[in-house]
């Protein structure tokens, strides 16, 4: 037999080779390096993967940690922090990357909040109810709200202390004991967190937080910050620190703006800049609350710059909860790494409700975390609101507040009117016309239909007084001239819709963007409103190009009020600072300063009166429009007491909750 043919070398080699050339593959493919006498081309280095993070915000929670309507002693779905915590823990299980922050105008709101503030204040040492609550929840920063600062600088400093998370606010400054100027909070954090990108990996990321409060702080609670801090412009600090974030290292900026947003431009110390905000360099997301509004919702459809769909103002995504958490803010953020910044690539902002309001339906359970946390503060607030204080023969409500004279909004010039009395008995200002102005706190709106003082017949009791009183103001007496007086009603009468005598049938009465709590009517007085005519000031108080009067027949004692004849008017601190914008009006024209709340003037009025009885002391309305019918929005619970109301009719009921109702002659 013939031997076979040895193979040749090529036939050696080949496959040699091949084993060779997989050798190499794998060690680049797995990274290693390779010393050997082979060449091969370098890798191409991975392109970063992208990061998904998402925000999530709660904002004015005004001490509604619970589903509790305190006012009328029951649980509510409307509303409170318990029930947002059930859309809180839905959405960081759909997002394992998350961050949460509170917005502010946390700490008072509520009878809860008196109690912690006023009537069993905090003691050394203690932690405030509304951060045992937040410090279990894991709120990574929070931002100062403006009503944080209602119970003055001690009381705040003393409850921030017991949050384990950090607080931020950049534009209140305060002046050190050598005299520099430096900021009374913490400005700006930098959260170092490491989450993991869509690849896998981990990530680390500094996040710069930096919040911002309105300027107006220094008029609504001037007697607590006058000579101790100054507020300065948001948008002018937002410009000068947001480079010092990024410059100290922070991959994304996050402000939480406790401020609302406008239509129009705003100016220098405004109180809702998020338009402008939304413009400065470097801010990558807005969290922003205070005008207790929806964002995204289609109450801002045909601003400038909104996109609605996705959730942004002039590019940037950002959101605005409502308030009293009935909304969860989520803001969905994809980050891509681009060198050595990350930067956003696609953003979403969404807003999730506790209730379905159409149907009425509640959409979430309470958490019951928040209900064993706070129990024993709970449980002395129902037991000091249940107090017994007087009686009354009548229902008390707010329904019809803003259309005609209302005894919720009486009840309250009258007392403070009777405060009034004993304040200037033996003064130099004795003698002179004392009036009262108060105005409906409770009258629905962005606040929900169920949002109306409505006090049956019967006992009073401590919580119906904080019912008729929500706010911590204190009483103050402006000395005031009679055509300073009109103009303060004027600015009132542009809660009303100019109406057309030769337009439609049927008319609406009420401007939705005028805040009920600054329709101040003035008890001692007696006018009408001709709505024929157009508003003299805007809701910012801006005087309009409108040279007549909507305020008519104007008198004291029967008599025409003389322009020139002097006032005192009794009213609450807010307003008597220039809360609102009202002409005329500032701490300037104060001449009774008095530390006693409003609240207690109330309180004060009706244990002296053990029974009350109605009686009338506001005497004003609004004139008839021949051929047009006016008619207006209010809660569904007025129709209740249409028989009691014969200038009041009902039109239709509607399944949110509220009703059309029609002033008749």
């Amino acid at each position: 037999m013939r031997p076979a043919p040895l193979p040749s070398c090529s036939t050696i080699l080949q496959p040699m080779r091949r084993i060779a050339s997989l050798v190499l593959s794998s060690f680049f493919a797995l990274g290693l390096a390779w010393s050997g006498p082979l060449q091969a081309a370098p890798a191409t280095p991975a392109k970063p993967a992208a990061l998904k993070l998402r925000l999530l915000q709660t904002s004015d929670l005004h001490m509604n940690l619970l589903n509790y309507d305190y006012y009328q002693d029951r649980e509510t779905d409307d509303y409170g922090l318990a029930k947002t915590i059930t859309l809180i823990q839905r959405a960081r299980a759909e997002a394992p990357n998350h961050l949460l922050f509170d917005n502010g105008d946390l700490l008072q709101g509520n009878p809860l909040g008196d109690l912690v503030a006023r009537i069993q204040p905090l003691r050394k040492g203690d932690t405030h109810p509304a951060y045992k609550v937040l410090n279990l929840l894991g709120v990574d920063a929070a931002n100062v709200g403006n009503h944080e600062f209602n119970y003055g600088l001690p009381f705040l400093r003393q409850a921030l202390a017991g949050a384990s998370f950090p607080y931020v606010s950049a534009n209140v400054m305060e002046r050190g004991a050598q005299g520099q100027v430096r900021h009374a909070f913490t400005p700006f954090v930098l959260l170092k967190r490491q989450f993991k990108d869509e690849a896998g990996r981990m990530q680390t990321l500094k996040i710069g937080v930096i919040g911002f409060v309105p300027p107006q702080i220094m008029q609504w609670d001037r007697r607590h910050l006058q000579g101790r801090v100054e507020a300065r412009d948001i948008v002018e600090t937002a410009r000068a620190l947001v480079p010092r974030m990024r410059a100290q290292g922070a991959d994304l900026v996050v402000a939480l703006a406790h401020s609302g947003f406008e239509k129009t431009e705003q100016g220098h110390l405004a109180e809702n800049t998020v338009a402008e905000l939304t413009r400065v360099p470097g801010i990558d997301a807005l969290l922003f609350g205070h005008a207790h509004a929806e964002f995204p919702s289609a109450q801002f459809a045909g601003y400038p710059g909104v996109d609605l769909v996705q959730g942004r103002i002039h590019g940037v995504p950002a959101a605005m909860p409502g308030r009293w958490g009935d909304h969860l803010a989520v803001v969905d953020l994809e980050l891509q790494r681009q060198g050595r910044r990350w930067a956003v690539r696609h953003s979403r902002a969404e807003l999730r409700p506790i209730m379905d309001r159409a149907s009425r339906r509640a959409l979430v359970k309470a958490d019951p975390m928040v209900a064993h946390v706070i129990a024993r503060e709970h449980a002395d607030t129902l037991q000091a609101l249940r107090a017994s204080v007087a009686h009354s023969e009548v229902a008390i409500h707010s329904y019809f507040s803003q259309v005609q004279p209302s005894l919720a909004v009486d009840l309250v010039a009258r007392a403070q009117l009777a405060y009034l009395e004993r304040a200037v008995q033996g003064t130099a200002l004795e003698g002179l016309p004392l009036l009262s102005a108060a105005a409906p706190f409770k009258a629905g709106g962005r606040q929900g239909w169920n949002f109306y003082t409505d006090i049956p017949p019967g006992p009073l009791a401590a919580k119906h007084v904080a019912d008729l009183y929500l706010y911590p103001n204190q009483i103050k007496v402006l000395k005031l001239t009679g055509a300073e007086l009109r103009e303060w009603l004027e600015m009132s009468a542009g809660q009303f819709r100019r109406i057309d005598p030769a337009g439609p049938a049927e008319q609406e009465l009420l401007d939705d963007d005028f805040r009920a709590y600054n329709f101040d009517m003035i008890a001692g007085l007696s006018y009408e409103i001709d709505l024929s005519q157009p508003a003299r000031y805007t809701t910012e108080g801006l005087r309009t190009p409108a040279q007549g009067h909507r305020i008519v027949q104007l008198r004291y004692q029967g008599q025409a009020v003389d322009a020139q004849a002097e006032f005192l008017v009794v009213t609450n601190s807010y307003r008597a600072n220039g809360g609102g914008n009202f002409p005329g009006l500032g701490p300037a024209r104060i001449v009774v300063d008095a530390p006693d709340e409003n609240r207690q003037s109330v309180a004060q009025y009706l244990a002296s009166t053990a029974e009350f009885k109605p009686s009338r002391s506001s005497d004003w309305r609004i004139r008839p429009v021949p051929g047009v019918k006016l008619r207006f929005v209010s809660g569904a619970g007025g129709i209740a007491h249409l028989a009691q109301t014969p200038s009041i009719k009902l039109v239709e009921t509607r399944p949110d909750g509220s009703a059309l109702y029609e002033l008749v002659e």
